[in-house]
């Protein structure tokens, strides 16, 4: 069964606590629009995950009912057999996903923040599309599509509790599992970081195959990617990697390499597009994190239309056989609008106000067409009420042009 939505709960309550400690300490470690916008990509993900996860499903069960070599019968130690493998298809699943381009394209999205916290777990990929041919070994050695989906959603909820610089290192705990020190190790861009740590649950894969790297007193990790993604849009997020890699396929003169660029190892240029399209390189000593100030309201307006994304989105999630095919995609496409919209509202952006009027128009339209639940209907309503109130009377706060601080050399 997939347990992720009934975890949901207890990711937002780590959340909370994290923000106590993150008071208590004095500590910087969240921004609202970086936190805002990983948690934006995450619900972009979740929605597409909807659609994009019936195919490699079905691809699983053919494989399992046409190919599997043998019969699983239910049993405790199935389960700790298919966790454990399911963990070492992840690990190279995860390490493909940072060292070859078309893998990264989708991955990068995860890396994209340049902060390190639990908002961070969340900012997912939603173009992960061929991930699922890591874990055809299972359907072929017999687990159940039950098990698989069981034991990767598991898998997934442990990852959350890594995504924190609160917690030291634990001891001889990181001689065996994936902890917060050895993930922010994943996380970090600096030289000696890169590529590092890989492992799901378990740290001994990277042990094993040589991808381990122990966090250094006398290296701070530097959080974030190379190619720096500045911006707070959410779609952008998801597809800024595949944009240079379509870029880059189109200038290549070889047709060889317009099909190469996409499975050699991750940042590989044709020689003659890296000559004729230089990208400007990478000078960790003079990193600046992307920011924008933002005003109280701005902040305080970019978490409401947070929560109404989240609402619309958990709303499908929770009851998407209550909705027609046709409600489900016009659901979806309502998330992604929102999210595009809400990170413009991030960037200052004056775009941001007229796609925000346009979200409430389509909004009241939604209502006058469809009997909804009452509680949603006065839940909609009222951040209809209360949105346009801030759109009226409180727009040359929330949409003012300002100069952004970006990294200078990324």
């Amino acid at each position: 069964m997939n347990i992720i939505l009934y975890a949901v709960p207890f990711f937002f309550l780590l959340i909370f606590i994290e923000l106590l400690l993150e008071k208590n300490k004095g500590t910087d470690y969240y921004r609202v629009n970086d936190s805002v916008n990983s948690l934006t990509v995450g619900v972009l993900s979740r929605m597409t995950g909807i659609v994009k996860q019936l195919f490699p499903l079905t691809i699983y069960v053919v494989a399992y009912d046409h190919l599997a070599m043998f019969q699983m019968e239910s049993s405790w130690w199935i389960w700790v057999i298919a966790f454990v493998l399911y963990d070492f298809c992840y690990y190279w699943k995860h390490r493909f996903g940072h060292e070859m381009n078309i893998f990264w394209a989708a991955h990068v999205v995860h890396h994209s923040s340049e902060e390190y916290n639990m908002t961070t777990a969340l900012r997912q990929s939603g173009s992960s599309f061929l991930s699922w041919i890591f874990y055809l070994p299972m359907a072929i050695l017999g687990f159940e599509p039950l098990v698989l989906i069981t034991v990767g959603s598991l898998n997934l909820i442990y990852q959350f509790w890594v995504h924190t610089r609160h917690i030291p290192k634990l001891g001889w705990y990181e001689w065996v599992f994936v902890t917060p020190s050895n993930h922010r190790v994943h996380h970090a861009q600096n030289q000696i970081y890169i590529d590092r740590n890989y492992g799901g649950v378990f740290i001994l894969w990277d042990r094993l195959f040589g991808s381990f790297q122990e966090e250094l007193d006398a290296e701070k990790p530097i959080y974030g990617i190379r190619k720096a993604l500045k911006s707070w849009n959410p779609l952008w997020a998801n597809i800024h990697v595949y944009s240079q890699l379509i870029k880059d396929c189109w200038h290549a003169k070889h047709w060889q390499d317009k099909l190469l660029i996409w499975f050699k190892r991750t940042g590989w240029r044709p020689a003659d597009v890296e000559q004729n399209y230089p990208l400007s390189k990478v000078d960790l000593t003079q990193f600046r994190k992307f920011d924008i100030p933002l005003t109280l309201i701005n902040k305080f307006y970019s978490l409401i239309q947070y929560l109404l994304v989240v609402f619309v989105g958990l709303s499908l999630m929770m009851n998407v056989s209550a909705f027609t095919l046709t409600e489900q995609v016009l659901m979806v496409l309502f998330v992604l609008y929102g999210s595009i919209s809400a990170g413009l509202v991030l960037e200052n952006n004056p775009l941001a106000l007229y796609l925000e009027w346009v979200k409430y128009s389509l909004i009241m339209v939604t209502l006058m067409m469809y009997t909804l639940p009452v509680w949603i209907e006065w839940a909609l309503g009222l951040s209809i009420m209360f949105n346009c109130t801030l759109l009226l009377f409180k727009r040359s706060d929330i949409f003012t042009i300002t100069v952004p601080m970006t990294e200078a050399n990324n």
